[in-house]
This record gives structure tokens, C-alpha cells and sequence, in this order.
């Protein structure tokens, strides 16, 4: 099996009980039409029967549990299907409240290293003719862009296709079990051509680094890691998570960002701002200076599965203005130079600048240090576009798909959003103890949406 990039292994080493280092995914689904009380019991025993499973479900750390050598990866042929794949039923009255419940304890559960590091949940009792399922996945395994394509080509855009099959199992059979998938996994790995590109890359590595400092006297958002105010979020957390989901639009959405002249993700940015804002103010705890976030950007130029692929902007989020259409620009014009640093430079260049902001994540593991060393920025946002049709599981239809995110050491509440089928899902998770009322943000986030409308109406 292959050895882990850095980018992957760097979460394995982070992970402690207080900071579960996975990511996960619920998918609301519409129980289709005739469907009868069996129907999700039925189909969870449908899925147990699929032991075909794809080579990246399989992989678990090579290394010795608790020690630093998690650097490579093992294939687990002796897979247990019974425990990645469950089935569990809401208690009454099945409503959403209940469902995110389940889904925020699921989520602060740490993942058993000695097995292939996922697992998957069917929730059954949702009211409204509906089911649910949760997906968790260790970061070192996938990002949220492969997540997302993986959901994405597990699914059907038609409602008739009933040979759809779940994410670990390829439609075609593939050769899992002969060996021939580690064959042309070596095959496809050229260790000369892979040296040439890294010298390259790194040959070019200085000029960037001057380019960097430079822009870092002109531009603030190159320094914004050094002008993160202390928040509320900025402190030490526990491994138990909460977890609140809503979707809105993308037409309201779209329509403040032509009107603003700025574009989808700044909105959404500056929906955050406003409703962190408040949040903040009624808690008697906003921070004299703007709140910074820090942007995961892909940097995947292709249509590949599996592993990590992130770069990093930081923005302004201006959350010391009293006015909507005030935080919108601000958040435009911070993004535009944010983008701009990075403009021309390869992708190793922007994985090792992007790896400056992220320095203070690794210190904070250090017990004691979140309460000394100053914060990079205050918030994870991250915007990863999703499916654009509406998606069919064996005619289910999926009515969202809401992300599950990691909070850190230091960073008590991640939001992520993901876009699908004309809406705009937005996923908050936080640290139970340290972010309180965390469904109380979606309310606000309508709020700062509306107040985003009136200023560009």
C-alpha cells in the first residue's frame, strides 16, 4: 500500500480524544413512492450483501496504534461489513431536533484505528416520509471535495435506476480481491518523473517566499494571521460535538451577489459575518477587531478520489461593521487579495504559504498553548459546490446533503457549506461545551441574509 503525503498523516498524528480528526456528511432522503414501514431495514440488509469494496474503504494505518507511525497504509481484507454499516431509529417524535442530535453524538465518536477508518448510518423514524444517513470518514482518508464526488458518483440523477450502489462499493466489480488494484497502483507511479516535478516545484519555492513577503507589507490580507482578535471560539476543546444544518436558496443568494457586484462565496462569507456577528454582541462577546476566517480553497486539478488537496485564504470578516452592504465589500475586496498572493504560483508553493496560518493549529496541540499563543484566525469556513440536479438513491430522492466539519484545538466551530440542487446546505459543528445555543445561528444567518437583501435592493 502506498505511503501517506504529509497532508494525510498530519491528521492521523493530531488525533486525540478531545480532537477526532473526521469528517462526515448527512443526506436527508424522501422515502420513494409505495415505500412500506420495512422499507429502510429491508434496504439496510440490501447493502449488507454488497462485499464488494473499493481498495480506499479498505485502507487502515500501518503503523502501531498510539505511536507516530502512522505513515502508510495497510489494505484490511478481512473487512467487517456489520460494523462500517448500521441502522438506527430516531426516537420519537422523529423530528429534525432528534435527528441532529443522534448525528452530533455520532460525530464525536472517534474512529477504531485497528479497522478501516469509516462508517456509515441509516436513521429510519424521521418524520415527513423521510430516512437519514451519516457518513464519517477520517480526514487523512478524504477531503471534502473527494467526499463529495464520491457521494456524488454514488448516486443517479434518475429516479428509475435502482442498481445504485453505496460509496465503499463500485457498480463494476473490481480487482479488490485478486491484488490486481496494487498492481497498477505501482504501475501508474513513476518515482523518477515524481522527483523531477518536485525539484522543479521546489527550485522555484525561494522567488514565491519573496513575492509572499513582499505582498505581506502591501496587502493586509497576507497578515491577517498576525491580527486575529482572541474570541470566544479561540480556546481549548473538548471531543463531544453539537451540530445544527439549515438550507437557503441559491437565487436569494445569487441575486445579492449580482446586485453587489461580488460573488456567491463572498455573500455566503458575508452571511457568516453577519450572523457571528450577532451571535457575539448577545453573548457581550464581539471582539473590538474584525474576526478573521481562514478559506480552504481545492487545489485538485483533477477528477481524482482519496487524500488531501487544501490551500488556505484568509479574509476579513468584518464583523466590527454595523452595516450589511459594509461587510459585503469588505469581505469582496479581503477574498480579492487573498486570491491574488497566490496568483502564479504551483501547488506545492501554495500547500507550504498556505501551512503558515495552520502553524498555530499544531502548537495548540501543545496542552496549554491555546491559552498563550495568539490565535491565526478565529473560524473555519469552507465552501465546497456540490451536485447542481437533484440525486436518486434506488428512487429515493435526496432532499440535502448537510457537511459535518472538524472543530480544533483552539477553533471550537467550523461552519461548511456545500451547494445542491439550487440550494445552499449549511453545516455548523461545533465543540458542545465551549460554543453554546449553536442552533441559534441559523436563525441569524437568515437574518444577516435578509439584512444583505435590503442593503442591495
Amino acid at each position: 500500500m502506498p505511503i501517506m503525503p504529509v497532508t494525510d498523516s498530519m491528521f492521523l498524528l493530531a488525533e486525540s480524544r478531545e480532537h477526532p480528526m473526521h469528517v462526515g456528511g448527512l443526506q436527508l432522503f424522501e422515502l420513494p413512492e409505495g415505500a412500506g414501514p420495512d422499507y429502510v431495514s429491508d434496504f439496510h440488509r440490501q447493502l449488507m450483501s454488497l462485499v464488494d469494496v473499493r481498495q480506499l474503504f479498505r485502507r487502515r494505518p500501518r503503523g502501531p496504534v498510539g505511536t507516530v507511525g502512522q505513515f502508510a497504509w495497510t489494505s484490511d481484507e478481512q473487512l467487517d461489513l456489520e460494523y462500517h454499516v448500521r441502522l438506527s431509529g430516531l426516537p420519537r417524535p422523529g423530528r429534525v431536533r432528534e435527528l441532529l442530535e443522534l448525528t452530533s453524538r455520532l460525530h464525536g465518536y472517534l474512529l477504531d484505528r485497528h479497522r478501516p477508518l469509516w462508517e456509515f448510518t441509516m436513521m429510519e423514524g424521521l418524520q415527513g416520509n423521510r430516512f437519514a444517513t451519516y457518513t464519517k470518514v477520517h480526514h487523512s482518508l478524504l477531503d471534502g471535495v473527494s467526499a463529495l464526488r464520491l457521494m456524488q458518483s454514488s448516486l443517479s440523477d434518475d429516479p428509475s435506476d435502482m442498481d445504485v450502489r453505496p460509496p465503499w462499493s463500485p457498480r463494476v466489480r473490481t480487482d479488490v480481491f485478486s491484488g490486481g488494484g496494487r498492481a497498477r497502483e505501482s504501475a501508474a507511479f513513476d518515482p523518477v518523473r515524481a522527483v523531477q516535478d518536485l525539484f522543479q516545484e521546489v527550485r522555484g519555492f525561494g522567488s514565491a517566499t519573496t513575492k509572499v513577503i513582499n505582498e505581506a507589507f502591501r496587502e493586509q490580507s497576507a497578515t491577517l494571521s498576525f491580527q486575529a482578535p482572541r474570541s470566544m471560539f479561540n480556546v481549548a476543546i473538548t471531543g463531544a460535538r453539537r451540530f445544527a444544518a439549515q438550507g437557503w436558496p441559491l437565487d436569494r443568494i445569487r441575486a445579492v451577489g449580482k446586485a453587489a457586484g461580488a460573488t456567491m462565496n463572498d455573500v455566503m462569507l458575508a452571511m457568516c459575518s453577519g450572523a457571528l456577528r450577532r451571535y457575539l454582541l448577545d453573548l457581550g462577546a464581539l471582539p473590538d477587531k474584525p474576526l478573521v476566517a481562514a478559506i480552504p480553497m481545492s487545489l485538485r486539478t483533477d477528477a481524482s478520489i482519496g487524500g488531501n488537496a487544501i490551500g488556505i485564504i484568509l479574509c476579513d470578516l468584518a464583523t466590527t461593521e454595523a452595516e450589511a452592504g459594509d461587510r459585503l465589500r469588505t469581505i469582496h475586496d479581503s477574498m480579492l487579495r487573498g486570491k491574488a498572493v497566490y496568483h502564479g504560483m504551483s501547488r506545492l508553493q501554495i500547500l507550504a504559504l498556505s501551512a503558515v496560518p495552520l502553524i498555530p493549529l499544531a502548537v495548540g496541540m501543545i496542552p496549554g498553548m491555546v491559552k498563550v499563543a495568539p490565535p491565526a484566525f478565529n473560524v473555519l469556513i469552507s465552501n465546497v459546490p456540490g451536485p447542481r440536479k437533484p440525486l436518486y438513491w434506488n428512487g429515493a430522492r435526496m432532499q440535502g446533503v448537510y457537511p459535518l466539519s472538524i472543530p480544533y484545538e483552539g477553533q471550537a466551530l467550523n461552519i461548511t457549506v456545500t451547494s445542491y440542487a439550487g440550494n445552499l446546505e449549511f453545516g455548523l459543528t461545533g465543540c458542545r461545551g465551549t460554543v453554546p445555543h449553536l442552533q441559534r445561528l441559523l436563525g441569524l444567518l437568515e437574518d444577516s441574509l435578509v439584512d444583505l437583501e435590503k442593503a442591495f435592493s
